[in-house]
């Protein structure tokens, strides 16, 4: 019965990190139908940002929430710079920019800050586990499940309460007969940028806290898997490439 429970949390905790990362790839697919295979570097970004913020003394209270930023406005730059110039190009185009922009970035990676992995020194707090009656659970494992849920529901929230949300969710559904009606596009699509940045952060963070290193090449297996997860639960839909990542880490 211990192992059931002990595997059900590895589950959870793993298919987590899949589930926000095909979340992410949903949410840009949904808009523009497009799959951006260079995600995989936002999360690499947002782990080397985390790994240099505790290297030089920053407290994890504020070099997570800088990891996040980062990852944000990269994504928006990576829109603004590589895929806006190619609106309304075809999906092959758009297929071999994400790999270009990928493999541009992990070259980055490599030339400017290590070809090799950089351990990453997780804070004691981060290393123990909770006892409840005969099962032990990782501090990171649960940090990960409550991160997943806390991110899907603020998702939610935004996608459903505020204006830039509906405008979201109406361009998921019809994208042209949402331009009709006035929407900005640009504004839209970046917005679909950030959010898959944010999301695919929070998922490089929990991946780098559970792997306890970093290296240039970390998001192309993570990605891959989203990827998968994605498939699985529907491409272009949100709760289903949620279900999608809990079933592939399962």
């Amino acid at each position: 019965m211990e192992i059931i429970v002990q595997q059900c949390v590895n589950a959870l905790s793993l298919g987590g990190t899949y589930a926000l990362l095909a979340l992410g790839l949903a949410v840009v697919f949904s808009v523009l139908g497009m799959i951006n295979f260079a995600h995989g570097e936002i999360l690499t970004i947002a782990g080397y940002v985390v790994f240099l913020g505790l290297v030089l003394g920053i407290p994890p209270a504020l070099s997570v929430p800088l990891a996040l930023i980062a990852a944000g406005f990269a994504a928006a730059a990576m829109e603004r710079i590589a895929f806006r110039p190619l609106r309304g190009a075809g999906g092959t185009t758009l297929l071999i920019t994400s790999f270009a922009v990928s493999g541009i970035l992990q070259v980055l990676f490599q030339n400017f800050i290590s070809t090799r992995p950089r351990p990453v020194p997780i804070p004691e707090f981060l290393a123990g586990a909770f006892a409840i009656g005969p099962f032990h659970i990782g501090v990171i494992q649960s940090l990960s499940i409550v991160t997943t849920f806390a991110m899907v529901g603020m998702l939610s929230l935004f996608l459903k309460r505020t204006s830039l949300g509906i405008a979201v969710r109406a361009a998921a559904v019809d994208f042209p007969i949402t331009r009709l009606m006035g929407v900005n596009a640009d504004r839209v699509i970046l917005a679909a940028f950030v959010i898959s940045g944010l999301l695919a952060g929070a998922s490089g963070l929990l991946w780098v806290a559970q792997r306890g290193s970093v290296d240039p090449l970390m998001g192309f297996v993570p990605v891959l898997k989203a990827f998968v997860a994605a498939i699985l639960g529907g491409i272009g839909s949100l709760s289903g490439a949620v279900v999608g990542g809990f079933f592939l880490g399962a």
